[in-house]
């Protein structure tokens, strides 16, 4: 196997705590993200890189070799996995590698035992004499997104007692317990401070690119034939490292299946099973915000929240909502669904769910116009899968205060327009929908005005409430009468007759933007469409022909001069070309649902069949967050993005 070839490879074990272990194929740490260990801790900390790297040397009566390795500043390559790799395999979210070393033949596989800050790193001997393994665990202590500071070698606080082994950075840090169990090992202490690493794919994105790393000693363990040992690493209590490591691997698979046997037939095989086994990735209980998840259970709720995408999002609130169905409810994971529905509830201020929660913090940003829109479309599908109407009964009041403040106003300017009762939206420095790409103070596509998509949403919107007011004997007035002036001022003013689309915003300083984007599918694709119906054909063919990918949609027609095909180079690079051209494959979802309102119900399995490829290509057992815009269309951004999952997932199933 080509060495630099498998270093565009990735698998991701991710829990539900929103920590991971991500790494290469190979063992190389190619991204400051990567690591076998990177919990994620409570505010202040999150998301924190604790063990970035651990050498694994398997020792023979004819020679030592070294499995991952590093490549560092100095052009030096260290790791010979390449060398001995026979195999790999992604089995229910586990990754697998069989190495063979002098007629010994040896599996490697890594779990993150669900619900805790804990990661198993398991060797099996399946064949040959005995063997020794020297663990290696390199030490760190920073956040994943943090800059990279030029050494991570410190002078860690370690202590032993028996098996033992604990370390922390000083005396107030959390603390890593590690071991490594069964059977016969022991631990040298042996400080080891590396050269300086060279993390590839940050030194291509502009950003600091290289660390240095520390370890304080190595495991030492025989393994016989037959015998799993495993190195395990958590920030929780000694009885969570007592595990026979066979069966927490054992009871990561039967929890797996579980959530499958919930999931409809058609979610629990082939290419719709793998995406429902990869979609548990993103639903996660936010473990970093301790104080709400202890508020829920005191009256007896769950706090549930969607993690947009890793490495690096955290959950957003518009992500969390276009992902809500297909990564719950189209799972069978109602239970959770709702709680998800009533966690984002609890964080409405001034008619508005949180845009994100940054890394680390308890507080949230709320610099967003559509995710509350979205709210409404997620309770919406999560209502007519479940029929819960006490559910629905609960959160209606808090529905009403939306709707009433984006009629009189709310925060960075998002107010319904007395003029034609459409939704403007746009404050200086900020960008406010979807396509939200901002370098310092430069916001790459502001949309300033009275965005299409934006529309869309507070019409359908305001229909549901004026539907769900009369099923629960509320008072409907004046949703229904202020959503039919949005039709009729929609219909009027957005369509540009000479293109036969959609205009993307009207209202904007210069008067209109009349690219060509794809954000007008959503006018529609939801459930009750803004746009007339002899409009629904010509939108719908436009987009297929100028927009459609094997990946999803383009952002901007070819044929625009601020078109960009392709995704490199340094940060302000990349996000001109953010929203300029480049593919988002949770687009497909949204533009089946409006090709069947123009064309009827068809087999559109065809439109998501190259994402099966995909599964072993970049993210591994997942789907990116982009794609370039052009053949080969190369998986870019987050190697694991929940709404391309939820939303290809979505398409591949049924139609309810």
């Amino acid at each position: 196997m080509p060495r630099r070839a498998a270093l565009v490879f990735y698998f991701g074990e991710i829990f539900r705590l929103g920590g991971y272990a991500s790494g290469t194929l190979l063992g190389w740490a190619t991204r400051k993200y990567h690591g076998l260990f990177v919990p994620n801790l409570p505010s202040p900390h999150g998301r924190t890189v604790v063990i970035p790297r651990i050498d694994e040397e398997i020792e023979t009566q004819n020679r030592t070799i070294l499995l991952g390795g590093a490549l560092y500043v100095s052009g030096k390559e260290e790791g010979q996995s390449h060398l001995v790799l026979k195999e790999f395999r992604h089995e229910w979210q586990t990754p697998k590698w069989i190495f063979e070393i002098d007629g010994r033949v040896i599996e490697k596989k890594i779990v993150m035992p669900f619900g805790q800050n804990t990661v198993y790193a398991a060797y099996r001997l399946l064949q040959g004499e005995p063997v020794y393994i020297k663990l290696r665990p390199y030490l760190a202590f920073r956040g994943h997104d943090e800059n990279l500071p030029e050494s991570s070698a410190a002078s860690w606080l370690i202590s032993f007692r028996g098996e033992r082994f604990e370390a922390r950075l000083n005396e107030h840090a959390p603390i890593v317990r590690l071991r490594v169990n069964p059977g016969y090992r022991y631990f040298v202490s042996e400080e080891k401070i590396s050269a300086a690493h060279l993390y590839e794919i940050e030194k291509e994105r502009g950003l600091e690119h290289h660390e240095i790393l520390g370890s304080p000693g190595y495991f030492v363990a025989r393994i016989e034939p037959g015998q799993t040992i495993a190195f395990a690493a958590s920030m929780e209590g000694w009885e969570t490292l007592n595990q026979d490591p066979d069966a927490v691997f054992d009871a990561e698979r039967q929890r797996l299946e579980k959530l499958l046997a919930l999931a409809p037939e058609a979610a629990r095989q082939g290419f719709a099973g793998r995406l429902a086994i990869a979609a548990d990735q993103f639903v996660i209980l936010p473990a970093s915000r301790i104080e709400e998840s202890l508020a829920a259970r005191a009256t007896g709720e769950q706090t549930r929240s969607i993690i947009a995408g890793y490495h690096w999002f955290t959950d957003w609130g518009r992500d969390t909502m276009i992902s809500l169905e297909g990564l719950t409810l189209r799972t069978g994971r109602h239970r959770e669904a709702r709680a998800i529905l009533t966690t984002f509830a609890r964080y409405v201020k001034d008619g508005l769910i949180p845009n994100q929660f940054p890394e680390g913090h308890r507080e949230a940003i709320y610099n967003t116009v559509d995710a509350t829109l979205w709210y409404f479309h997620a309770l919406d599908r999560y209502y007519r899968t479940t029929a819960d109407r006490e559910t629905m009964a609960a959160l209606f009041e808090v529905l009403k205060s939306v709707i009433e403040c984006h009629l009189v106003g709310t925060r960075f300017g998002i107010r319904a327009d007395p003029k034609d009762q459409l939704i403007h939206a746009g404050a200086a420095g900020y960008q406010l929908t979807w396509m939200d790409a901002k370098v310092g103070d430069w916001v790459v596509t502001p949309r300033r005005g009275k965005p299409v998509e934006i529309q869309a949403l507070w019409y359908n919107a305001l229909r549901l409430m004026d539907l769900w007011g009369r099923e629960l004997g509320q008072v409907t007035d004046p949703y229904g009468g202020i959503a039919e002036r949005v039709r009729e001022e929609f219909n009027r003013r957005f369509w540009y007759d000479e293109g036969g689309y959609l205009a993307d915003v009207i209202d904007v300083e210069d008067g209109f933007d009349i690219r060509l984007r794809p954000n007008q599918i959503f006018a529609l694709s939801l459930r009750f469409p803004v746009l007339d119906e002899k409009y629904w054909k010509p939108v719908v063919d436009i987009v297929e022909h100028k927009l459609l990918t094997p990946f999803g949609l383009r952002t901007l027609a070819p044929d625009d001069k601020d078109y960009h095909a392709s995704y490199h180079g340094d940060r302000w690079t990349r996000d001109a070309a953010y929203h300029q051209g480049l593919v988002w494959p949770w687009l497909i979802g949204h533009f089946l649902d409006a090709r069947r309102r123009v064309y009827g119900p068809r087999d559109d399995r065809r439109y998501v069949a190259a994402f099966e490829e995909t599964l072993m290509d970049a993210g591994i057992g997942t789907i990116n967050e982009i794609f370039e815009a052009e053949p080969p269309y190369t998986p870019r951004g987050c190697i694991a993005q929940a709404w391309s999952v939820a939303e290809v997932l979505r398409a591949l199933l049924p139609q309810e």
